[in-house]
């Protein structure tokens, strides 16, 4: 038997299951329900029919009681409680999960808090990427992944300064075929019904946004945006940070001559080491794909640019290891062997942990060897700030305005965060949860 909440929807026939979680009285409730029916054609959402429509005239509503009985008749109790779990452990408002039955799409809304977003005067109430999973992963590690990127988005709205709450989107699904407008249609359908506005995350083409532009306004971050990627100004903030991070470490006012690890050459990365070299830093770089590394030794031939293989580049003789890749890579055992002074960089959920807690934990690690750590959220915001420029502002976004804004925010906030921490005596990571904490959780 599959180990899914989506197994016993399709099963049933149903669309749409709800887990919500208080975690000021610690009450969990979970419902399921048919929404519509599996004839609908999603290329003509926001055409002929809306979010809110009447989609089936044959509805199924299940409360509390009666999707529990539903859950427990295909032995997923034990599995749901594990589920709850992990919103308890992270007070997390819920999951809204949809299920697209004809293409098995099951997309999952990770809801962490809804309280930045409330009386914002507009239609969105969370913000996040949206990013796809293989149909080989296990769907418990797919709603961590969602879980904790979701909670540091919270604290990302927050260092932002943008009027949303935090959550992630994640889709069980095929690769993406951008021609295929029921696919695009069910996908802009759902962000729509969770009141989401995002942009394309991993696994996940940067032209999705345009190409579900036809179907939902609440996507953003395509190529014919006026400001781009936001590649560049999430590495633009990174680096604005990171110079406040070096003159903190080092007492030097200048990256001239130190050597960075840049861990993974993505839309982030690739930006990330432009930046470093044009502020005099020497490279050791790895990521998945060569040809990445090529291209910029190619681009910058002149630089100092170190090729090393993944498996090499947390072994490297370097000042500072900047992450710009997969998170979740900052176990005990890793952080005992680390060589850096400094671990900074755009990577989301670098420490591998699924809650506050674990973080500080392997943060104080970090700080007893000596080594700089701040939380990601603090200093890789660039794209969120972008994302809201884009979503609100449509084809009058300022790319200049975007970042110099960007440099503004990453920069004081760094320095007032390593500054306050070292006069606490305690890690920035734990500083930067305590400044923000009270704007999240009622």
């Amino acid at each position: 038997m599959e180990k899914s909440l989506y197994y016993p929807l399709k099963e049933e026939g149903l669309t749409t299951l709800m887990l919500r979680y208080d975690y000021r009285t610690d009450r969990e409730y979970i419902i399921a329900a048919k929404e519509w029916d599996s004839d609908i054609e999603w290329s003509n959402f926001n055409k002929t029919f809306y979010a809110d429509s009447l989609l089936t005239e044959n509805d199924i509503r299940l409360n509390n009681r009666e999707t529990r009985a539903l859950i427990d008749k295909y032995g997923l109790t034990d599995y749901l409680e594990e589920v709850f779990n992990l919103l308890r452990r992270g007070k997390f408002f819920g999951l809204d999960c949809y299920y697209y039955d004809r293409k098995d799409m099951r997309f999952t809304a990770n809801l962490h808090s809804v309280v930045l977003g409330v009386n914002n005067k507009d239609h969105a109430l969370y913000t996040g990427g949206i990013r796809r999973h293989d149909r080989d992963e296990e769907e418990i590690e797919v709603i961590i992944d969602g879980l904790n990127l979701g909670r540091a988005q919270s604290h990302k709205n927050v260092a932002s300064q943008i009027p949303y709450g935090g959550g992630k989107i994640t889709v069980v699904a095929d690769e993406a075929d951008l021609n295929d407008t029921e696919e695009l249609g069910f996908l802009a359908f759902a962000l729509d019904r969770v009141k989401f506005f995002t942009g394309p995350d991993m696994r996940y083409p940067i032209e999705l946004a345009d190409a579900m532009a036809p179907y939902s306004a609440y996507i953003t971050a395509g190529p014919s945006n006026p400001i781009g990627s936001s590649g560049k100004p999430t590495a633009w903030g990174v680096e604005c940070a990171l110079k406040e991070a070096v003159k903190f470490q080092f007492g030097r006012d200048s990256l001239e001559g130190l050597t960075v690890a840049v861990m993974g050459l993505g839309s982030v990365g690739y930006a990330q080491a432009e930046y470093l070299l044009k502020d005099g830093a020497k490279l050791i770089v790895s990521d998945i794909n060569p040809q990445m590394a090529k291209k910029l030794k190619n681009q910058y031939p002149e630089a100092e640019i170190t090729v090393v293989e993944n498996e090499e580049i947390l072994n490297a003789e370097a000042d500072i290891l900047c992450p710009c890749a997969v998170g979740g890579f900052l176990t005990e055992e890793v952080i005992h062997k680390l060589k850096f002074k400094m671990v900074f960089g755009a990577a989301n959920n670098q420490l591998h942990a699924s809650n506050k807690e674990e973080e500080l934990r392997l943060a104080k690690l970090l700080m007893n060897r000596g080594i700089l750590y701040q939380e990601c959220w603090v200093q890789n915001i660039g794209g969120v700030m972008s994302g809201a420029e884009m979503y609100t502002k449509g084809d009058k976004a300022d790319k200049r305005k975007l970042m110099d804004r960007v440099e503004k925010v990453c920069s004081e906030i760094t320095r007032k965060n390593l500054k306050e921490a070292a006069e606490k005596g305690i890690t920035p990571s734990e500083n930067a949860y305590n400044s923000v904490e009270d704007r999240i959780y009622l």
